[in-house]
């Protein structure tokens, strides 16, 4: 299974960097960041969709990025159009790093978040220092022992977390986790099938302090019509913002059919 295989070669990566820079030292790196995080939580709670632009550079699913634009030109597209943004620090499987997320950071100041698979405290502490305001915890490749503790620590540092969960069993560990920003992803890490349904279908488990995030899989207008009308406060869109030539323009028609359709749903 691909997931098995990201999280060992994770596992190997968190080894070297662990040599170049000790567990001791990523530590008290973080701990001396004066930098205060900016709310992701706040930025997604508001009124409307909120929209997370992606930075990624390749997918297993997908292979790599048909990228149109320059990184520089992609982040002020993202700055004048969406709320957050997503960058991909796993190096073997999505060909991210965590000197893409300093380029990032360097220039904007939506709310970042580290997506990785996060399974060691060393990566939060680095998502610290690396100046991320939240980072993702998924729920399939945690115990509930990890889980809580990443969780606590990502708080105590001053970060928000994206939990993100799949299915009903999942949902449930989230949510008795009291989280406050749950994602779903559409996409099946097993098989990387795609089922929009599932967002749809989880989103009625959560209450309405949760921030709720529809992950994976949007990339027509039919899927946004889809969604709107629902439990659904923001949406994460990778491939798509990638593979798009204007995706400041792209973010702008989907918030506006989504609220046209959302509109006619009621």
């Amino acid at each position: 299974m691909i997931l098995d295989e990201i999280v060992a070669d994770k596992k190997k990566r968190i080894e070297e960097d662990k040599a170049r820079i000790s567990y001791e030292e990523m530590k008290a790196l973080a701990l001396a960041c004066e930098r205060k995080p900016v709310s992701f939580y706040e930025a997604l709670k508001k009124p409307g969709l909120s929209i997370i632009g992606e930075f990624k550079k390749a997918s297993p699913s997908h292979g790599t990025m048909d990228n149109q634009i320059e990184l520089t030109d992609r982040i002020d597209m993202y700055n004048a159009s969406v709320s957050a943004i997503s960058c991909l620090t796993e190096q073997d499987h999505f060909l991210g790093s965590v000197d893409y997320f300093k380029q990032i950071r360097a220039i904007t100041n939506l709310p970042m978040i580290r997506k990785d698979f996060i399974i060691d405290p060393y990566q939060v502490f680095e998502a610290k220092v690396i100046g991320a305001d939240c980072i993702l915890l998924i729920v399939a490749i945690l115990n509930d022992k990890q889980l809580t503790l990443l969780y606590e620590l990502a708080y105590e540092l001053g970060m928000d977390v994206l939990v993100e969960v799949h299915d009903e069993e999942e949902m449930k560990r989230a949510i008795g986790l009291d989280a406050k920003i749950i994602g779903v992803n559409n996409r099946n890490l097993k098989d990387f099938t795609i089922d929009l349904g599932n967002a749809l279908r989880l989103s009625k488990m959560v209450d309405d302090d949760c921030v709720f995030v529809s992950e994976s899989g949007v990339s027509t207008d039919a899927d946004i019509a889809m969604l709107a009308g629902s439990r659904v406060d923001a949406i994460l869109i990778g491939t798509a913002f990638m593979e798009a030539e204007n995706p400041k323009a792209l973010a702008t028609h989907w918030r506006g059919l989504f609220d046209t359709a959302g509109e006619q749903a009621k």
